[in-house]
């Protein structure tokens, strides 16, 4: 190579050696946060707009509405060919066989395609059972029987299909579990609800 070029290619790179040393010293040093001191704390004056929120991104959902009280369902009144809203109860001393058959009911219902409004359990009810005493007039609690009773109703039995479906439920009607169709009335609705005379006082003394 000719050494004319190569004395101008080793001044080339020598003035742009000096000029990029020329920018570096003109420019200020950028200090890097690493280097910081260890309570200076940068962040504090800087603003983040936001940043770390999400809640904003999540669609507004409208209030829950409070539950109301129960409210009775309306009464099926019955035609020529079809019974109206009646009441399948099944109660017994064992609850578990009074909670099999409510479900076998239900479930043989449900084949046949009978329409079951709803399904719920009344109140149990306690019985004493009082014995007296062989020397004596006194009376001792001798046992407490406890009457489990649940409820399967149904809305607009077909009244040719009605014999049927109970001569099925009486072969299949277990020992000590007792068996009564009724209509559906408003008494049976509010017979659902344990009565309590306290509050009941307590809100007729705040209305008057």
């Amino acid at each position: 190579m000719n050494p004319v070029f190569r004395r101008l290619q080793v001044s080339v790179t020598q003035q742009a050696l000096n000029q990029v040393l020329t920018l570096c010293r003109a420019t200020p040093s950028i200090r890097h946060p690493v280097c910081a001191p260890v309570n200076e704390r940068q962040y504090r004056s800087m603003p983040t707009h936001g940043i770390g929120k999400w809640r904003h991104f999540l669609q507004r959902q409208a209030p829950k509405k409070k539950k109301d009280k129960h409210q009775m369902k309306k009464i099926i009144a019955p035609t020529d060919t079809a019974y109206g809203t009646l009441n399948v109860k099944v109660s017994g001393y064992d609850m578990t066989v009074v909670e099999h058959y409510s479900q076998y009911i239900h479930n043989f219902c449900n084949r046949l395609g009978i329409k079951v409004s709803e399904c719920y359990a009344l109140p149990t009810k306690s019985t004493e059972v009082l014995l007296m005493q062989e020397q004596g007039t006194k009376m001792y609690v001798d046992a407490i029987l406890k009457t489990h009773e649940r409820v399967v109703q149904l809305s607009a039995l077909n009244a040719a299909m009605c014999p049927v479906f109970m001569d099925v439920l009486l072969k299949h009607q277990p020992e000590g579990v007792q068996l009564s169709v009724t209509e559906h009335t408003e008494a049976d609705f509010q017979a659902r609800f344990k009565a309590r005379p306290e509050m009941e006082g307590l809100i007729a003394q705040i209305k008057y």
